[in-house]
């Protein structure tokens, strides 16, 4: 039994399942497999909590067309949660929380009892006090329990022609301040216009900005190092400025996850 096929066993003793889904590659194959299992019986649902962005957003509506599966987004703010707003290590925990807080109210008047999510192998060895919160609020993880690293998640969207087979990982907009450095709307406004910015001006496709107290930090994807000798630099930095940035300074070394997970000085 290949893997695809283990996961889609995975559902099939479900009598209904809610996927929460971000619009990435993980989750999209999770929903992919819950509606190949159940049909009508899967749900998807995007939280629109305001430190997603925007492009996250469209992909999710993007891939549950694609895969046929129903389709929920639901809005509120973490901005109002002050445990998030204060951005200290547990923040991804707090934020984790108020979703499966959500999530389980939808799943509520959905009659559904079985939420699961897009963690895989790869997430479990980094510091992700998310992770802790959606299982402490019984959500299961089947990319995990059929052991789908995230390479072989990529392989099979690409086989199964999901567009999002190849695209970046992403996290939320908060991801792009340190710890101990408050989450604002201003800054995450100014991050997720920043990051469209480098993309659109040299071209790179893995991106971070980082606002480290108003300094843009550019990360992009070791692969795309080579980006940074762009010769349109001069106006990117200029853009940056004109949106609230005091100053830019380019990382040499590429991104990686958690990067800054650091309490700010």
């Amino acid at each position: 039994m290949t893997k695809l096929e283990q996961l889609s066993h995975w559902f099939s003793d479900k009598k209904s399942v809610m996927v929460a889904l971000s619009g990435g590659v993980d989750s999209a194959l999770v929903a992919y497999s819950a509606h190949r299992a159940l049909g009508d019986l899967a749900l998807a649902v995007t939280a629109d909590y305001k430190t997603l962005a925007q492009e996250e957003l469209d992909s999710a509506k993007k891939i549950c067309q694609e895969i046929g599966i129903r389709h929920l987004v639901i809005s509120y703010s973490e901005l109002q949660n002050e445990d998030f707003v204060r951005n200290d290590k547990n923040r991804c925990f707090y934020c984790r929380s108020e979703l499966s807080e959500h999530l389980m109210d939808v799943a509520k008047k959905e009659n559904i009892t079985c939420i699961v999510d897009g963690t895989n192998t790869d997430d479990l060895g980094d510091y992700r006090p998310g992770i802790t919160a959606l299982r402490n609020n019984g959500i299961q993880s089947p990319l995990v329990e059929v052991q789908f690293s995230k390479q072989e998640i990529r392989q099979t969207a690409k086989t199964l022609g999901l567009s999002v087979y190849e695209r970046p990982s992403n996290s939320c907009l908060a991801s792009r301040i340190p710890w101990g450095q408050r989450v604002t709307a201003e800054r995450l406004a100014r991050i997720e216009i920043g990051e469209m910015f480098v993309k659109q001006t040299i071209g790179a496709k893995q991106v971070r900005v980082r606002d480290i107290d108003g300094v843009a930090k550019i990360e992009v994807g070791t692969d795309e190092l080579h980006l940074l000798k762009n010769p349109r630099f001069e106006e990117l930095f200029a853009k940056l400025k004109s949106i609230g940035f005091a100053s830019v300074i380019l990382d040499s070394e590429g991104y990686r996850p958690g990067k800054i997970n650091v309490i700010a000085d």
